[in-house]
């Protein structure tokens, strides 16, 4: 078959609002069942069945059974990296968000690692530490003051198996514009910041919390607070 033509058949399956909506609900890595992504579409579980069966024929989606239920999950992280992409084109909506937007705007997690302005923040804040270092091909490198700082987290630097992509991936954020860490440096620092209690991953959605301690912590390591964030955040839109 044609490139153009897989093209437009993965296309149109990404492009259906509900099939959108269950790729979404999908997209911080778990396994969810069919019923709670038909709530989550806001179709019924006989129309979400059908979406399913042909995101799993897509090859978007796979699917885990345990006993009499079966979990979907996104296929790789090549899928969340397009639905990401093409998050990216889509113009960001004028009006003012909503409560439960506005906090995936503040921090979510991209498939398996941090977005959103709370990952950006802490991206670049690791550059300007000089602990990261932006370097071709999309990519970061770990630089010898990083290296610390990650294990000073307990991140196991020498267990991390780089991918085709290296072990530092920038990653492109649909609603800040700009790039946050991802790659398999970025899946052990949002594992590790939610280890250490910094972090608390939502339990009913994608997005991330900032404990306190997290606070606390992130002023006193990488100079970053409420007020740095706001900034930041201002002076993208600015920019752009």
């Amino acid at each position: 078959m044609p490139i153009a033509a897989n093209f437009s058949d993965v296309a149109a399956l990404i492009a259906e609002p509900a099939r959108a909506a269950i790729l979404l609900a999908l997209f911080d890595g778990r396994a969810l069942p069919a019923g709670e992504l038909a709530h989550a579409a806001s179709v019924t579980p006989q129309t979400a069945s059908t979406h399913l069966a042909k995101l799993l024929a897509g090859g978007l989606l796979t699917c885990e059974t345990q006993g009499r239920h079966r979990y979907y999950r996104l296929a790789g992280a090549h899928v969340a990296r397009a639905i990401e992409y093409l998050s990216v084109i889509t113009p960001v909506p004028a009006k003012p968000l909503e409560r439960q937007a506005q906090g995936l705007r503040f921090a979510r997690c991209c498939y398996n690692h941090l977005a959103g302005q709370m990952g950006v923040a802490i991206t670049q804040a690791l550059e300007n530490c000089g602990y990261l270092l932006a370097v071709e091909d999309k990519r970061y490198e770990l630089l010898p003051a990083g290296a610390q700082w990650f294990t000073s987290l307990g991140v196991d630097l020498a267990a991390l198996k780089p991918t085709r992509e290296g072990l530092a991936r920038q990653c492109l954020d649909w609603t800040e514009r700009t790039h946050h860490l991802a790659g398999p440096l970025g899946v052990q620092l949002l594992n590790a910041l939610c280890e250490a209690d910094w972090l608390r991953r939502s339990k009913n959605s994608r997005a991330v919390l900032v404990t306190p301690k997290g606070w606390a912590q992130l002023k006193v390591q990488l100079n970053l607070d409420p007020r740095t964030l706001e900034n930041l955040a201002h002076n993208r839109a600015l920019a752009g």
